[in-house]
């Protein structure tokens, strides 16, 4: 699946690095960055819960 991710709507609360260290980041602001915009069934889990929990929508998970 592939991780899309719109850092303009970002409100730097660290909800994705907290659901998925090994997909997100935070640049020096707080702003979350990806590490990669593909993830594998095994951290597939993780980037849901990074979805679900992103207070401004701005996580998505598109199919490739």
């Amino acid at each position: 699946m592939k991780v899309e991710l719109e850092a303009d709507k970002c409100v730097a609360s660290g909800q994705c690095v907290v659901a998925a260290m090994e997909v997100f980041d935070q640049d020096d602001e707080g702003i979350a960055i990806l590490l990669t915009d593909e993830v594998g069934e095994d951290r597939l889990d993780d980037v849901r819960e990074a979805v679900a929990v992103c207070p401004a929508a701005a996580i998505r998970l598109a199919r490739q």
